[in-house]
């Protein structure tokens, strides 16, 4: 028995020591496996369905910035790679959320999303709903393409940071081109019928009515989205209204055919846009879209001004032959989050949203761009080009055609008010 207690008074003796040194290494083991998880991103677009040449070409080159700018380089806050979980909501509201759901389920806390705007005001309210109910496990939303005013605006959030200007932003830079233009005396406006292709009619009216007020509206159209298969009943309208141009938000499929359809009818007439290009656009609509097909943007079109803009859509084309650097600014909504990341060493969205708010930050092609605090709006240059064989050093789906740009509008004077009045969540 004697024996017994000092054996344990032994054993008690170095009890303290190797449980702090166990601890200790614990500690150290856990902090290095940490160090080596992926900073996982969740990408949620389209990647099947009718719409799933735009979600797919996103995800391709966000794949490839992660890589070129970051993993290839020994990855972010010191050493972690960055991996992105493709999420397919096959552009549906429904889909979205059962999608949300998985990213939860997997712990995934940052989400890329861009098409469209009924999407993403559907997944801001719904990460706006779990974020209330589940502090300390807040989810970000980066929206990189849903141009909806209303989303920084009326329903502006603080978990959403919109990185393309706003429909309103670009139809105001869009108008003063078209009112440069005393052979437009007549203007038909055709859309989608969803809450984007309303904002793309309402706003286009009441501008041209102000800049313009010589110039008829002969047309006003709604169709439904993803569902027209033969445009030549609408093209029959435009035809017989005799109208001297085109405005449309269309996007993907629906651009495609509207085109080609306006394009088989002979009507030679100018056409206006936001998405008229690349993905099979470009190559589609060709020599017959020449001089035809205006598209309003941001980031730059030919001529591309930095040598390192040029070198990544290069790099990029080698990787992807068959694809195009189509939305640059998911290259600039990656790089503002990670830097976002690098100053607060934090991935928790809650530092992230007040690093990102306003953040200045220089683009590839070296435009200083600016991220509003007060309702979490992008404003950057835009720009209005032409498809063109002409001057092109960077063409669209191979098809030797692309943007050639016509005219360019600085960030400073892009800058709009908002309604938002944005409620802060508290720390």
């Amino acid at each position: 028995m004697k024996k017994h207690q000092l054996s344990s008074k032994k054993f008690n003796s170095f009890r303290k020591p190797l449980l702090a040194i166990s601890l200790a290494c614990a500690f150290i083991l856990n902090s290095a496996s940490s160090a080596q998880e992926p900073v996982r991103i969740a990408f949620m677009d389209p990647l099947s369905g009718t719409f799933a040449s735009i979600g797919n070409s996103g995800l391709k080159i966000l794949d490839f910035a992660v890589d070129y700018l970051y993993n290839s380089k020994g990855g972010i806050l010191g050493g972690r790679m960055i991996e992105i979980v493709p999420l397919d909501n096959k552009q549906s509201p429904n889909e979205t959320q059962l999608q949300f759901r998985r990213a939860i389920s997997e712990g995934i806390q940052i989400i890329f999303q861009g098409n469209s705007s009924a999407v993403a005001s559907t997944l801001s309210q719904t990460i706006s709903r779990h974020n209330r109910r589940n502090p300390g496990q807040e989810v970000l939303q980066l929206n990189y393409a849903a141009v909806d005013p209303i989303l920084t605006e009326d329903n502006c959030s603080f978990w959403h940071f919109r990185f393309d200007a706003h429909a309103n932003m670009k139809l105001d830079v869009l108008t003063d081109y078209i009112a440069q233009n005393p052979d437009i005396k007549k203007m038909y406006i055709i859309g989608q019928d969803y809450s984007f292709g309303q904002v793309v009619s309402d706003t286009s009216i009441e501008l041209l009515r102000q800049k313009r007020p010589d110039i008829e509206i002969v047309g006003n159209e709604f169709h439904p989205i993803g569902q027209v298969k033969d445009f030549t009943p609408y093209v029959t309208k435009i035809v017989s209204s005799g109208a001297d141009a085109v405005i449309t938000g269309n996007f993907g499929a629906d651009m495609v055919s509207l085109a080609r359809s306006i394009i088989d009818s002979g009507l030679d007439i100018p056409i206006y846009t936001f998405y008229a290009a690349y993905d099979g656009i470009t190559a589609t609509l060709g020599e017959d879209g020449k001089d035809r097909i205006r598209l309003i943007h941001n980031e730059y079109a030919n001529p591309i001004p930095t040598e390192v803009r040029k070198e990544f859509n290069r790099a990029f084309k080698a990787a992807n032959p068959n694809n195009d650097v189509t939305q640059p600014r998911i290259v600039n909504a990656l790089q503002m989050l990670v830097t976002a990341m690098e100053q607060t060493q934090s991935t928790d969205p809650y530092d992230l949203a007040i690093a990102l708010e306003d953040m200045r930050f220089t683009t590839l092609s070296g435009e200083e761009i600016w991220m509003r605090a007060d309702d979490h709006q992008i404003f950057q240059g835009l720009h209005v080009s032409v498809h063109t064989d002409e001057g092109i050093e960077f063409d669209g789906d191979n098809s030797g055609y692309g943007l050639y740009t016509e005219y360019n509008v600085p960030a400073e004077d892009t800058i709009v008010e908002s309604s938002c009045q944005m409620r802060r969540p508290r720390r």
